[in-house]
């Protein structure tokens, strides 16, 4: 799972997906969509979601990701990487997202923080001791940093969803690898995002899209939850990185260059 914040609220939307911009399928003026209920609903089926997963001890999940950049000349490149995460609440995350130009890992144990970019052999450190809430917050504030969609990793992961919502609508059904979810749309003041939550005992969150209004071409961000298993084995040891013994400590600001985006991608290859 990429480093890099994509924050559903308003107030985390104006950072990285600001210079990483996809432009979202615009639906015709004379289609409907066919909306079954409004604010109630959407509510209370992302109140579910968000009860089941905070209740979960332990989840380890693997996720597909897309992020497309327009470039000066308009041109769409999207970028797509996979993952896997170990949460173990309330301090332990191991994460792990590979891509065509980086390959990264990270894990926090309840004290320090360490990502390491196996593909130019470098890792940082940083010390933190808290909870996986602390850790998310402090590395948003601090460094802009962060792993797509994790806000879904909170443990008051309905407060930062609904922060600054300001429509919320159930769209309706639809299908996500073969498994039937309830679509949600929410819209903040600066952008709109789209949940797919599992249908049945297991509410899990399956789809995420999140969409920037603040700039031109509606900068696009998506998740795709391939697997979510809960109550896994979740040992002190698997939150320790083995680093190689030649492998070079770098700052926290150095991790711009651990991103699934090549440099200069965003200006058509120019630097």
């Amino acid at each position: 799972m990429d480093h890099r914040a994509y924050s559903i609220s308003a107030r985390h939307s104006r950072g990285r997906l600001a210079a990483l911009a996809i432009a979202v399928l615009t639906l015709s003026a004379s289609v409907v969509l066919p909306v079954q209920a409004q604010d109630d609903d959407a509510a209370a089926i992302l109140r579910a979601m968000a009860d089941y997963v905070t209740s979960q001890k332990t989840l380890s999940i693997t996720f597909d990701a897309d992020i497309e950049v327009i470039t000066p000349q308009l041109e769409k490149i999207q970028f797509t990487s996979s993952g896997e995460a170990l949460l173990s609440r309330p301090d332990k995350l191991r994460m792990r997202r590979t891509g065509g130009y980086a390959d990264v890992e990270q894990s926090f144990d309840g004290k320090t923080l360490t990502v390491y970019g196996r593909s130019i052999n470098a890792f940082a450190q940083l010390d933190t001791p808290g909870t996986v809430d602390q850790l998310i917050d402090r590395l948003r504030t601090e460094y802009s940093v962060s792993a797509p969609g994790a806000d879904l990793l909170l443990s008051r992961v309905y407060d930062e969803l609904m922060a600054d919502v300001i429509e919320a609508k159930h769209i309706g059904q639809g299908v996500i690898d073969g498994i039937e979810c309830e679509h949600l749309a929410f819209r903040n003041q600066d952008t709109d995002w789209q949940l797919w939550v599992e249908i049945g005992a297991r509410p899990i969150p399956r789809k995420l899209v999140i969409t920037s209004k603040a700039i031109a071409a509606a900068p696009q961000y998506t998740l795709r939850i391939k697997t979510w298993k809960t109550d896994v084995p979740a040992e002190a040891e698997q939150f320790a990185l083995d680093l190689p013994p030649d492998a070079k400590k770098i700052g926290m600001d150095a991790l711009e260059h651990l991103d699934e985006v090549p440099p200069g991608a965003a200006t058509g290859g120019q630097p």
